[in-house]
């Protein structure tokens, strides 16, 4: 069953299951899209601030994206308009146990067209230490209930 604009509520938080950071996986996600020496070199790494290969903040959202799909998959998205706040707290490392928590911060009416709604979510991932590693705030249309198809 989708949930539509009404069905989100301001305050209400969802917590995703838990996933493994896999250094393989890390590796070749940096080797292939963000080949600095400390996301791609295990013995270079060590020389760095982290002592060892540590995962890329792209990799680190797409981490994110992938726990947040099992909070938010019945959401009916438009799409998302904007990101604010990005931090990246803390480094995620191989063997990190992450999960992800969605908080609705706020909502309202779209001013421009009344099939959508415009809702800001908190995002937070925490490493197994319950440490936030990756938050934002993010800015996303979805689909008012029964008033019709929206256009993004």
């Amino acid at each position: 069953m989708k949930r539509y604009f009404e069905d989100l509520v301001v305050g209400e938080s969802r917590e995703s299951g838990r996933l493994t950071v896999d250094k393989a996986e890390m590796l070749a996600f940096a080797r292939r899209y963000d080949p600095q020496y400390f996301h791609t070199d295990e013995e270079a790494a060590k020389e760095s601030v982290f002592g060892e290969a540590v995962a890329s903040g792209i990799y680190t959202m797409a981490l994110w994206r992938q726990l947040d799909h099992q909070i938010a998959n019945d959401i009916a998205w438009i799409c998302g308009v904007g990101w604010d706040d990005v931090r990246f707290a803390k480094a995620v490392r191989p063997g990190d146990v992450l999960r992800a928590r969605a908080e609705c911060v706020s909502k309202r009416e779209s001013r421009s067209d009344a099939g959508r709604g415009v809702v800001v979510f908190r995002y937070e991932l925490f490493n197994d230490r319950n440490e936030v590693v990756f938050s934002c705030l993010s800015t996303n249309l979805v689909e008012r209930r029964g008033v019709g198809q929206a256009r993004a």
